[in-house]
């Protein structure tokens, strides 16, 4: 099998930290070829992360219809044989199930995809992230999730997403799965900076402070 996260939409982030993207003309472009890929290999298991952040973000950023767009052309363009397309589901500190159950259903591409991931490139617990999951699918007819546990090893870090100090690796992929969570991933890169914040780099910019530290031996 393979996992990949496909992010690069227009608007990316809503000029944060992670800001870019494509533009909406070189979107599609860049699905199809990423389609086109995944289509060689038809009897391989895929597992694709679409655009972590774009539903949780998208009442505060205004731009729910331009993003139930965007996802549905992405949705349509990548999917192939033994793909399976997970959408954002934001995390169990952020918005309630019933908020992001709202929020994806309204960009109608739920029911063409094998669920949603939670978590990515946050640091909440398994346990509350695996709760969370059970209560949006339930609001979503079943859908499947995964559930990133990249830095997830404190579990410490409350509501804070950028470069929070103290925090740990997680449980390594695959450790987790029950009837709602397929598996967990690490899906965000320990070590990769979350942005300008707390004393980092650029987003996605490797920071080998920042790797020490999550993989410190703390027995």
């Amino acid at each position: 099998s393979v996992a990949l996260v496909v992010y690069g939409l227009p608007g990316r982030d809503c000029g944060n930290h992670s800001a870019g993207g494509l533009s909406e003309e070189d979107y599609p472009v860049w699905l199809r070829e990423i389609g086109s890929a995944l289509e060689t290999a038809p009897d391989v298991q895929k597992i694709v992360a679409l655009e972590p952040d774009s539903i949780a973000l998208s009442e505060q950023c205004g731009n729910i219809a331009d993003r139930a767009r965007q996802l549905s052309t992405a949705v349509d363009l990548i999917t192939s044989p033994n793909t399976w397309v997970y959408i954002d589901g934001g995390h169990s500190n952020w918005l309630p199930p019933q908020k992001m159950a709202d929020l994806i259903r309204q960009t109608g591409v739920i029911d063409r995809v094998r669920g949603f991931v939670t978590n990515v490139s946050n640091y909440q617990s398994p346990a509350d992230e695996f709760t969370y999951a059970a209560s949006l699918s339930s609001l979503l007819d079943g859908a499947h999730a995964i559930v990133d546990t990249s830095r997830s090893g404190a579990a410490t870090s409350g509501g804070e997403w950028c470069n929070p100090p103290g925090q740990l690796v997680g449980d390594p992929g695959g450790t987790f799965h029950d009837t709602v969570v397929d598996t967990n991933l690490w899906i965000k890169p320990p070590g990769e900076s979350d942005g300008e914040c707390n004393g980092g780099p650029a987003a996605g910019v490797y920071w080998p402070e920042a790797g020490v530290e999550l993989t410190r031996d703390v027995r």
